[in-house]
């Protein structure tokens, strides 16, 4: 049952044992005020090592880029050595573990930047409210950055990848969804600029193509991937003509030799995108000829026919990871997944409860058979 998802994936220089992936999930553990992993983020990743590959919690790159509550770095020293011990444990579970690289743009609060303009492509302001340690707070206008800007954040991303390779990864994936600092270079409803980083398809794509050249410098275009989410607005972020946009994305990616490509694309319950805007993936499926991963809603026999449609060539799952630690198990023998409890403080509180407390199969047989 489900032998398409436990096939081996060559992916550049990575080969994952299963299809299996778990996706990047955003949890709020990390130790504030300085965005330090801990013991107990060590503890989240190996349990979910039986994954073929590990996408991890979106890290933030620098202090600029970095705007939700107890999220993780990866700009620092003591950020490193922390996240020596939860590469660690996957390896010796048998895992992967892909760092991603994270820059929120315009979406960074000024509670985060010292009462500071975040920045980003133009100057623009996301709608609705951000989290902040004192609570929701409306987000603020974006300054547009310079050219000294964009080659300083360039090297914040290369110091990023150089870090990550320092704490043991396997790879690094650059954060380009969901309405973050790359997505609004790339998309037309954020990106109003003028130079050469701003109008056509080719120019918008420039500073995703930069920093994909700083971290394939780092890592080899063998061990680098991207995360993109083509389909509809996105925390304020949209395009006119996302097939053109997306395709000239994908081709700079299959023209890099990009070792792995996830697309984001909701379901009917799915956050973070219309379900009303046509799926791109056909679309850069014809142009990236690398890995792809798919995303967002799916459960086992989804994933089996997308994969054995050759769709795709693997997915990740995001929430089934959370309240199943051994995901790929249960599916590889048909157990019963468990459902989340949609309990958001568990979700996003730097607490134990509803993070590494969840049994596994095994554990949950014995403690019926007690």
């Amino acid at each position: 049952m489900h032998d398409a998802l436990f096939q081996p994936l060559k992916m550049g220089a990575l080969e994952a044992r299963n299809r299996i992936f778990m996706a990047p999930l955003t949890r709020g553990r990390a130790a504030e005020p300085m965005f330090v992993p801990n013991d107990m983020m060590a503890t989240y990743y190996r349990q979910r090592a039986n994954a073929g590959l590990i996408l991890t919690e979106a890290t933030g790159i620098s202090r600029e880029g970095l705007g939700w509550p107890s999220a993780p770095g990866i700009w620092s020293d003591e950020q490193v050595e922390a996240w020596k011990p939860v590469t660690a444990g996957v390896h010796e579970e048998g895992g992967l573990i892909a760092m991603q690289l994270w820059h929120m743009g315009r979406l960074v609060h000024p509670y985060f930047l010292d009462g500071g303009a975040p920045v980003s492509a133009s100057a623009t302001k996301a709608p609705g409210e951000a989290h902040t340690p004192q609570g929701k707070s409306e987000y603020a206008e974006a300054r547009a950055m310079t050219k000294g800007d964009i080659e300083r954040t360039i090297g914040d991303y290369r110091r990023a990848a150089e870090n990550a390779k320092k704490a043991g990864f396997d790879a690094v994936q650059l954060h380009g969804a969901n309405g973050y600092l790359i997505d609004q270079f790339l998309r037309d409803s954020s990106n109003l600029r003028e130079d050469e980083y701003g109008g056509s398809v080719e120019n918008r794509t420039r500073f995703m193509r930069e920093v994909l050249e700083a971290l394939v410098d780092v890592w080899g275009a063998d061990r680098v991937g991207i995360r993109l989410s083509p389909n509809g607005e996105t925390q304020g972020v949209d395009d006119s003509d996302p097939a053109a946009t997306f395709g000239a994305a994908a081709k700079v990616i299959e023209d890099m030799g990009l070792a792995f490509l996830e697309l984001r694309e909701p379901g009917p319950e799915g956050t973070f995108g219309r379900t009303d805007v046509p799926k791109q993936s056909p679309l850069i499926r014809d142009v990236y000829s690398g890995a792809l991963i798919l995303n967002s809603d799916y459960g086992p026999e989804e994933a089996m026919t997308d994969i054995e449609s050759g769709k795709c060539d693997a997915v990740s799952f995001g929430r089934p990871y959370i309240s199943n630690p051994d995901l790929a198990r249960r599916i590889e023998l048909g157990a019963e997944i468990n459902p989340n409890k949609d309990v958001p403080k568990s979700w996003y509180f730097p607490i134990p409860e509803g993070y590494i407390d969840y049994p596994t199969l095994e554990e949950e047989r014995k403690a019926s058979a007690a």
